[in-house]
């Protein structure tokens, strides 16, 4: 199964049409959105073209492909106007014999880890910065961010990553990609 993750679009009309056109394009099976979908929040700026009743609009029609978890952002009217689970605080996914333990990142992160086995991995958006790196005792298991949709900080791109056949590919909106981890 083909996977595109992607994080904190933040209520932008502007780059949400684009990671749907990198999701059609990849032609992936599912869409994983790790939180943060509708609104900015107090401490960010508005992002380009902030049109959160637009982001609902493109989103729900692909309802039936999108797996998503809570963000800090998120607010149980979310859920009255999104066609699809929002409210989930984490989500599991298996890859092979590895554990995708996937969240936002504001309650489970390196600092709060949730309970994870050697070689699994913890996958979170809401720092808006790619990461990819050990995290844990020794280095067990492995701390992944796709960065941020409409956002990014720390002069990283706008991005979202690609999970197929054990790869994981941090990509551009645009495409183009930047980084890749082998399970």
């Amino acid at each position: 199964m083909k996977w595109l993750i992607a994080s904190d679009i933040h209520g932008s009309a502007y780059y949400c049409r684009q990671l749907i056109k990198q999701y059609e394009a990849e032609q992936a099976d599912r869409l994983l959105l790790l939180g943060d979908l509708l609104y900015h929040g107090p401490r960010n700026d508005l992002p380009k073209d902030y049109a959160p009743k637009e982001v609902i609009d493109m989103l729900n029609p692909l309802a039936a492909d999108i797996l998503c978890v809570r963000g800090n952002c998120e607010a149980e009217v979310d859920q009255m106007v999104l066609q699809f689970p929002v409210l989930a605080d984490y989500a599991l996914l298996s890859e092979g014999c590895r554990l995708i333990f996937a969240t936002h990142g504001h309650v489970w992160n390196a600092s709060n880890l949730p309970p994870l086995h050697s070689g699994d991995i913890l996958l979170h958006g809401h720092t808006h910065v790619p990461v990819c790196q050990p995290c844990g005792n020794a280095g067990q298991f492995m701390l992944m961010n796709p960065g941020s949709v409409s956002i990014p900080k720390n002069n990283s791109p706008h991005s979202f990553m690609v999970l197929e056949n054990g790869v994981f590919t941090w990509k551009t909106l645009d495409g183009e990609p930047y980084q890749e981890y082998r399970i």
